[in-house]
């Protein structure tokens, strides 16, 4: 590790269709778990290894917005909706490298658990290590891992080096490192919250009010707007 120390920002992507507070909850906490200087959402536009998100990049950018607006240490980032084809995060990674050239920052990328196993279906995924820290989070209904062995080969290999569970490392080395974090669980989904709403039962209490009340007004989810 070198003498330099760097600040750190959380990139946290997802498709946000909505976005709750199991995800809002998981940024408050790596806020203060990892002393990070900000975090930035990063809705994904056309996620090459996901259905393609139910709300439109319109909707999912404004509950985003008003999700996160009273946060100062929050901030939206929709670099990958205004961007043409499929969304990766290794890009959306680059460029902020590009953005931050000369800064002492290093990114810390937030992955759920389910997400970083299959990590090596991801678009050039090994890049990811030479822009980024990783950090992982659990999620409801996951086993966690404590060791290598529960990894597929591929992870296995890349990551035998990389893991730390010393907040400060990542501090000292702008990308690299691998992190778990233990954050409260909230089992609450997106996919919940839509069934919910499209059902008209209330999903009152598993999302901000004032999301809830913008898909509402403008009848997000419902049968007869999906998509729109």
């Amino acid at each position: 590790m070198s003498d330099e120390t760097f600040s750190l920002i959380g990139i946290y992507g997802g498709t946000f269709d909505p976005v709750h507070f199991g995800h809002l909850r998981v940024a408050e906490e790596l806020i203060g778990i990892l002393q990070l200087d900000e975090i930035r959402f990063v809705p994904a536009g056309n996620p090459r290894l996901r259905n393609e998100p139910i709300a439109s990049q319109h909707h999912r950018k404004i509950m985003l917005y008003e999700a996160i607006r009273d946060n100062k240490k929050f901030f939206l980032d929709d670099r990958e909706l205004r961007r043409s084809g499929e969304s990766y995060s290794v890009e959306s990674l680059r460029e902020l490298k590009e953005e931050f050239k000369g800064k002492k920052v290093a990114f810390c990328f937030i992955i759920g658990i389910d997400a970083f196993l299959k990590l090596p279906n991801w678009h050039l995924w090994r890049e990811l290590f030479g822009l980024s820290h990783l950090v992982i989070v659990n999620r409801p209904g996951h086993i966690s891992f404590e060791h290598q062995a529960c990894l597929p080969p591929k992870l296995q290999e890349a990551c035998s080096d990389r893991w730390t569970d010393d907040v400060n490392a990542l501090k000292h080395v702008s990308s690299g490192f691998v992190f778990t974090a233990v954050t409260t669980l909230l089992d609450i989904s997106s996919t919940t919250i839509r069934a919910y709403i499209a059902a008209e039962k209330s999903a009152r209490y598993l999302l901000p009010d004032n999301v809830l009340n913008y898909i509402g007004t403008h009848h997000v989810y419902t049968r007869e707007n999906e998509n729109r």
